[in-house]
């Protein structure tokens, strides 16, 4: 069975575009700044985006307020072909752990990883359709971390459920990974070791507790 190539789904729907002259308005959920910072780089040259910032999964509430104002620096900064504007979603912790609720031990990338995506995709999708917009889709494609495929079989879905389009992506493709680490250089940003929730930061510290014993009987 072949795999859909999101990337070259993409193209051909900024082509279809350009070639109408439209410039679609696109409701992009952002997990972090120099997440989306390729990202809007690539689909600002085609797009009117708002992105929304909702990710009640990232823990401890200081870590969020960090990122949250990182993010909305960033595009104050930022030079775009189309203006950029910003929406912060709500800060719903508890909704998020009701959401991976029997989910707390299943490691990083399963299904605690999909039920988190489809929260933070859902409430983009809702608002998408609020907003009026002609898309919605989310940065978190970019990271090697991430499932595309599974990102964007949730999009779809909800796409279908919303009756807002959504624009299937895979970010990491064309070095968007590498590109994005390269202006968070440029804009000396804030790089967080951790996807964002308490489980990610749990795991990760014990990956640097293991190291560091592996290291020292060395």
């Amino acid at each position: 069975m072949n795999r859909r190539n999101y990337q070259k789904e993409l193209e051909e729907k900024i082509a279809y575009h350009r070639k109408r002259g439209e410039v679609p308005a696109l409701l992009l959920h952002s997990c972090c700044a120099p997440c989306s910072s390729y990202v809007l780089e690539y689909l600002s040259q085609y797009f009117r985006i708002t992105v929304f910032y909702y990710n009640p999964n990232i823990y401890p509430p200081e870590e969020y307020l960090h990122r949250v104002k990182e993010q909305e620096q960033f595009i104050g900064r930022f030079p775009a072909k189309w203006p950029v504007s910003f929406l912060e979603g709500d800060y719903e912790e508890a909704r998020f752990y009701e959401t991976v609720r029997g989910l707390e031990h299943i490691p990083e990338g399963g299904a605690r990883c999909f039920a988190c995506y489809e929260l933070r995709l859902r409430e983009t999708a809702a608002y998408a359709r609020r907003l009026g917009m002609d898309y919605f889709t989310t940065t978190l494609s970019i990271s090697p971390m991430k499932n595309a495929q599974k990102l964007n079989e949730i999009g779809e879905r909800l796409a279908a459920e919303y009756g807002v389009l959504y624009l299937n992506s895979d970010f990491k493709k064309k070095n968007g990974y590498l590109r994005s680490t390269q202006i968070s250089a440029a804009y000396g940003m804030y790089r967080q070791d951790y996807c964002g929730c308490v489980f990610s930061l749990r795991e990760r510290e014990k990956q640097k507790q293991e190291r560091s014993e592996k290291e020292s009987e060395a």
